[in-house]
């Protein structure tokens, strides 16, 4: 009975300390504490839901939907992705305010607008500040984008225009008989970086001064570079963390292939955009996110892969940041295990969401339980 009688009192402890206090010299000294630096983990959990978003019988004839970016603005979000079938890819657009929502919601695809029809894949959507302008970051068999005023008119997307006359030589030299894949652009103060890939082992990074862009962009160098062409695929992200401090201000994360053939994401950080690279989660026993990481909703797992997605940003500007004191949610593209055979682009995708898990914060003078 005494070691039944500790554990309880040792449980309710750790209650007590969980839960806020409501002494307002507590609190009030709590307010004057600077906040504390963010911090990324080291290791990733993560809850994911069954697929959300799915071709509609809308006469498109589509396979899947894929490479999702999205972005939320005062509770509304804004999603873009891929169609996929096996005549190719073109690129749509929906928006919604709850997740439980996101499948019924209208689809407009955007080969109605002035983007128009033919190859454009893989979108990234940010707004440029200093233009007043959202961008759509897209592959086209080069590194195009459109503009548009307004998010929330998919219509008012540009026709295509490319960051490169043509593709840059140090990518031909590099590619072999693979794919130029994947555009990415984050800027900081000064400058905008164009990140792509080549599904070669090589991510490549641009840049321009943020008052040229989206002009001017330099010949690519290789940021990073793997031997084994399946441990630095494709899909690359790269954000500025809020508050992050040291070599933790950025983050990228990258899709490889495991040993199993199941793909995943690794992970980096840096002090700056064009530095030095460091591994966060970055290997299959311990990733960013992978099916080893995560819990499906209902015990089932719908997907093997985690693949192509992007981490939810409500900071909107051509900063890409991402508040880590929150639990992280990631958007991304998962494939039914019993369907994960034939041609490429004809796979049946589907778009589905992760949760980070979190552990409690202790409350003031407690230290977490054991």
């Amino acid at each position: 009975m005494r070691s039944l009688s500790v554990a309880v009192a040792a449980f309710w402890a750790g209650v007590v300390c969980a839960m806020p206090t409501s002494d307002s010299s507590t609190s009030a000294l709590a307010a004057r504490k600077p906040a504390k630096p963010a911090v990324l983990p080291n290791k990733f959990k993560w809850t994911s839901t069954g697929p959300l978003i799915g071709p509609k019988d809308d006469g498109r004839d589509l396979a899947g939907l894929k490479d999702p970016t999205i972005i939320e603005i005062d509770g509304t979000y804004h999603v873009f992705a891929s169609t996929a079938k096996a005549e190719g890819y073109n690129m749509m657009y929906l928006n919604f305010t709850s997740f439980d929502e996101a499948g019924s919601a209208d689809y407009y695809y955007l080969d109605q607008a002035p983007l128009g029809v033919g190859y454009r894949a893989a979108p990234q959507v940010f707004y440029f500040a200093p233009q007043k302008l959202w961008y759509l970051v897209y592959q086209n068999d080069n590194a195009a984008y459109s503009t548009n005023p307004d998010i929330s008119n998919p219509a008012g997307w540009t026709a295509p225009k490319t960051f490169y006359t043509a593709r840059p030589q140090i990518i031909n030299d590099n590619i072999g008989p693979y794919y130029w894949v994947d555009m990415w652009v984050i800027c900081d103060k000064k400058r905008c970086h164009l990140f792509s890939s080549d599904d070669n082992g090589h991510l490549y990074r641009s840049d321009t001064a943020i008052a040229d862009f989206p002009e001017g962009m330099s010949e690519p160098v290789i940021a990073m570079e793997d031997p084994d062409r399946y441990k630095l695929f494709e899909a690359a992200c790269v954000y500025a963390v809020k508050g992050g401090k040291g070599k933790q201000q950025y983050l990228m994360l990258i899709e490889a292939i495991g040993t199993d053939s199941q793909r995943y994401f690794r992970s980096w950080t840096s002090d700056k955009i064009d530095g030095k690279w460091e591994p966060l989660a970055d290997t299959e026993e311990n990733p960013f996110a992978r099916a080893n990481n995560v819990e499906f909703e209902n015990g089932e797992a719908w997907t093997r892969s985690i693949s192509h997605g992007e981490v939810i940003r409500s900071l909107t500007d051509q900063t890409l940041t991402i508040d880590v004191s929150e639990p992280l949610r990631f958007l991304y593209q998962g494939l039914d295990p019993a369907k994960d055979e034939g041609e490429y682009n004809a796979l049946p995708w589907r778009l589905a969401l992760l949760t980070q898990q979190v552990e409690p914060k202790p409350g003031p003078g407690c230290k977490p339980r054991p």
